[in-house]
């Protein structure tokens, strides 16, 4: 089973209609024991850094999570799933991320934030990703320690990090789930991994 967790944002019946649409098995839930259980956990989120790290701890999902990631089960992180991935984020100074990743998360600097549309993903990696167009809504993005990790740039007023590849780790900025055919295939293809 997929266990795509709520923490009471993100778009939850989005993500499950995308996998149901793929054939895929898949349950939302905030349940600890089932994250834990779970062949494969998905990890949507949208909002403000501090506030998803709160209701991860809150929800005591923190160490079912990084345990399932340490034990290797595949792992998709979408948005802020991705972001909190890392230490640490300009948008909530002194809250910590899930450290599983080192690196930070930055503001734009330029431009309309957030960015909200379509935005090109330009693969810098060999892999599962592959040119063509995703959705964002987001005014910051990850930087991390170690750029082997990035699988995939795009630009808005320079190049930034939009996904993330290591080990049985996949994390995306964008919306896969809002990404049309692009996103399905994406996500079709991060299920066969």
């Amino acid at each position: 089973m997929i266990c795509i967790v709520d923490c009471g944002t993100g778009n939850l019946s989005s993500i499950k209609n995308a996998l149901d649409f793929l054939g895929a098995s898949s349950k939302i839930t905030s349940n600890p024991g089932e994250i834990q259980e779970a062949r494969m956990i998905i990890l949507p989120g949208v909002g403000a850094f501090g506030y998803f790290m709160g209701r991860l701890r809150e929800k005591k999902l923190e160490i079912p999570i990084k345990k399932a990631i340490s034990e290797g089960k595949p792992f998709l992180g979408i948005c802020l799933g991705l972001q909190v991935l890392f230490e640490e984020s300009q948008e909530s100074k002194g809250v910590r991320g899930l450290g599983i990743l080192k690196g930070r998360v930055m503001r734009f600097t330029q431009g309309k934030v957030p960015q909200i549309g379509w935005n090109k993903i330009i693969p810098t990696n060999p892999g599962i990703f592959e040119e063509g167009f995703a959705y964002y809504v987001n005014s910051y993005y990850a930087e991390p320690a170690d750029r082997t990790l990035i699988a995939a740039v795009s630009n808005y007023y320079g190049d930034f990090p939009c996904a993330i590849r290591q080990g049985n780790i996949t994390a995306v900025q964008f919306h896969p789930e809002k990404s049309g055919k692009y996103g399905l295939e994406l996500m079709k293809r991060v299920l066969e991994c």
